[in-house]
């Protein structure tokens, strides 16, 4: 998670109620250019419990204690070179930026490479009426703006990237009114202090946007096959991304990245052979929560090697008796 509170101008940032006098804010739109609930997702939503505990605008667990940001993220680190932009969500004019950082795991770094500078690689647009909005944690190199600049709604300004106190690529995108953070999820009339969740909302998001982004608590970011044990850092890096296998590799596993998984939900995997018969299947019913949670099953490949032929991958999550997330992958064996 990006653990951390992002302020490209070292702001001291906690969300509290915005006077109900406050100037009519923007419609934003969405800051990244992608399919949500497909090629990116929200892991982190702005925490709404004034003490040490956290809770997201839909009384769930989608944030940490004093997050004030949206955590909008790519599935996988591998998708960083793709170029996904980020959008100015309103139009306005750029007040700062930040560039030339690293794009790295803030873990593999040491304390004094983000010590400051929090936000990593970021911009910041004032649109005017108190209201400004900031995108934290953009790929080095990526800015396309320059303090001064005025830029319109949907105009590039950066790409997503992996830089700052992050341990997953995102664009942390936040709102501000005259300095104090707002949930765009929940609107002007109530932040954190004043907002308890399953309130009334009146959410900034644009009227053609806000019913795309519908509150996703469990997701599948990625899956895939490999021919050994998978390490989640590896297949985050798009380590186990071969076209195919050979027929005497090693094993056959398919893994699967998720997003949100619950005490109690059960999870199934299948691997389907190209005949259509079953390879290899596995179930278990997971005894703890997890907000990032990876599994991978398999097994060894058998005396002769595969048949060659298109391989099929199923991973599914299950809770109270539906399927709530899935997903499917194939692979050619040689």
């Amino acid at each position: 998670m990006t653990a951390h509170r992002a302020c490209l101008a070292l702001l001291a940032c906690f969300c509290v109620s915005v006077p109900a006098h406050a100037q009519q804010a923007p419609a934003f739109a969405f800051p990244v250019d992608c399919d949500y609930g497909v090629d990116c997702f929200i892991q982190n939503y702005v925490d709404h419990d004034p003490g040490r505990d956290s809770v997201d605008y839909a009384c769930g667990w989608l944030t940490y204690d004093g997050h004030d940001g949206t955590d909008i993220r790519l599935p996988r680190i591998a998708d960083i070179p793709s170029n996904v932009l980020v959008l100015a969500a309103a139009d306005g004019v750029v007040l700062r930026t930040r560039d030339g950082m690293v794009d790295q795991l803030v873990s593999e770094l040491p304390p004094a490479a983000t010590a400051g500078r929090e936000a990593g690689n970021g911009v910041v647009i004032d649109h005017g009426g108190g209201w400004e909005t900031q995108y934290s944690h953009l790929r080095r190199d990526s800015l396309m703006v320059s303090a001064g600049d005025t830029v319109s709604r949907g105009q590039p300004i950066g790409a997503v990237g992996l830089s700052g106190n992050t341990e997953f690529p995102n664009v942390e995108f936040t709102v501000r009114y005259e300095g104090t953070p707002v949930d765009p999820f929940v609107g002007q009339g109530d932040t954190t202090r004043g907002f308890a969740c399953g309130d009334q909302r009146q959410t900034l998001w644009d009227e053609a946007v806000a019913p795309q982004l519908a509150y996703m608590a469990t997701a599948t970011l990625a899956a895939g096959f490999a021919d050994q044990a998978v390490e989640q850092a590896v297949a985050r890096t798009g380590g186990y991304d071969a076209p195919g296998l050979p027929a005497y590799a090693p094993a056959l596993v398919f893994w699967a990245d998720v997003m949100g998984a619950l005490a109690g939900d059960q999870q199934h995997i299948v691997i389907i052979g190209p005949d259509g018969g079953v390879v290899h299947e596995t179930s278990e019913t997971l005894d703890t929560s997890f907000v990032s949670w990876f599994a991978f099953s398999g097994r060894r490949t058998p005396d002769g090697g595969w048949p060659p032929g298109s391989y099929r991958g199923l991973y599914s999550l299950s809770r109270d008796g539906q399927v709530i997330t899935e997903i499917t992958r194939e692979i050619e064996i040689r």
